[in-house]
């Protein structure tokens, strides 16, 4: 009870419960005062060992998403980096937007409902990726818990009838994702990851858009069917044209509903980057409950920090190699040369060809290397300066 009421008072962490009344807050629950933080860290320790916070959040997601059906028929996925700044643990790197910094941290999946409200969250310690996830960790678990699924007759009955949707943005974006998920009937909205020509101007047609918040705005939408060879999928494509001439355009395989409802979820993704700020800011979803840690499954797939280098060693090397043939075209192209001056240019002509040639062949010997490495391997053969532990996951849920 004195969790909670610490939530409702944006209370961020126990650490902040020594500058509150302690009588005030007790007698929110009924007793004089509440106890100490060591003793209420103590209990939340109790609590996360003994007390199976994951059976507990998978009823809670359960009963929420049964509270509205409609609400968790369209699911928001995306990630957020929770970032780790303590020493005991070399978390892997990864990208935080919000700070546009490689810094160490964990990747939290959260799945939000049509509003932004939040059902559940998936941590990874090694991001294997949106989709990765989603296949194996979100998926899964949709299936069982989301309400009102059609079932199997009525999927037969109307071949167009979706089980519910997923809405995420462009790293999700993968026809092939798309054609796997609509053979278990699960629908997928994103936004289009490589762009085609402009469609023209005559196409779109001015459209109510209603949002799921019950906000009304109007757009300028045109739709057409895209066809993917290599996936063998028809998707629809859905383009908004703005003010400004730019289109964004969005692929779905929602073939029940028009194109102004399917913008209307699409574009309504920032009520879950709200739900970010918010939390951030008034519950510290960021902040570290503990410092304990714990192992990480040493079957799990990790990048192989030997091929990482590889990859890294030919990157750089082709942007010498890139700069070197610049500076050589650069050389072809002065025009009319002096007489005197035909010896010097001929002679660092051939010194740049000669070192363009040398750089092909070091990266060529590179990429047969990282060719004969394997990209992922499982953390147990992980060298051991490479290893590291994962924070404990029970307290924070």
């Amino acid at each position: 009870m004195i969790l909670a009421f610490v939530a409702l008072l944006r209370i961020r962490s126990l650490e902040g419960v020594r500058y509150c009344d302690p009588g005030e807050l007790g007698k929110l629950v009924g007793i004089d005062r509440i106890p100490e933080v060591r003793t209420l860290r103590k209990k939340v320790e109790f609590l996360s060992s003994h007390g199976n916070p994951d059976g507990w959040s998978r009823q809670l997601a359960k009963s929420w998403m049964e509270e509205d059906p409609d609400l968790a028929g369209t699911l928001y996925v995306d990630g957020h980096v929770r970032v780790y700044h303590g020493k005991r643990t070399k978390l892997p790197r990864r990208y935080v937007s919000r700070q546009k910094l490689c810094l160490r941290g964990i990747t939290d999946y959260w799945i939000n409902d049509a509003l932004g409200q939040p059902f559940f969250s998936v941590p990874q310690e090694v991001n294997s990726g949106l989709l990765a996830v989603l296949r194996n960790r979100i998926v899964p678990r949709l299936l069982e818990e989301v309400p009102n699924q059609p079932g199997k007759q009525e999927l037969q009955d109307n071949p167009w009838l979706f089980r519910f949707a997923m809405v995420f943005d462009r790293e999700g974006y993968s026809p092939d994702f798309f054609r796997e998920m609509w053979r278990k009937r699960i629908a997928c909205y994103t936004y289009r990851k490589y762009g085609e020509d402009d469609w023209p101007e005559f196409e779109f047609e001015e459209r109510e858009v209603i949002f799921p918040n019950g906000e009304i705005t109007k757009m300028k939408l045109a739709e057409r069917g895209t066809y993917f060879k290599k996936a063998k999928i028809w998707i629809r494509e859905i383009r908004k044209l703005t003010d400004s001439g730019h289109q964004t355009a969005l692929l779905s395989t929602d073939y029940c509903h028009d194109a102004a409802s399917i913008g209307g979820k699409m574009f309504s993704r920032w009520s879950q980057e709200n739900f970010f700020k918010y939390a951030m800011e008034h519950y510290g979803i960021d902040h570290l409950i503990d410092y304990q840690l714990e192992n990480m499954d040493e079957t799990v797939k990790v990048v192989n920090p030997r091929y990482r280098e590889l990859d890294s060693q030919i990157r750089s090397r082709r942007a010498r190699l890139s700069r070197k043939k610049a500076e050589y075209g650069a050389l072809l192209y002065k025009g009319e040369i002096e007489e005197k001056r035909i010896k010097q240019y001929v002679q660092k002509k051939s010194e740049l060809q000669e070192e363009i040639e040398t750089w092909e062949r070091k990266i060529e010997t590179l990429k047969q290397k990282r060719k004969e490495t394997n990209r992922h391997i499982s953390f147990s053969e992980l060298p051991e300066t490479e290893q590291f532990k994962g924070l404990k996951k029970s307290g924070k849920q």
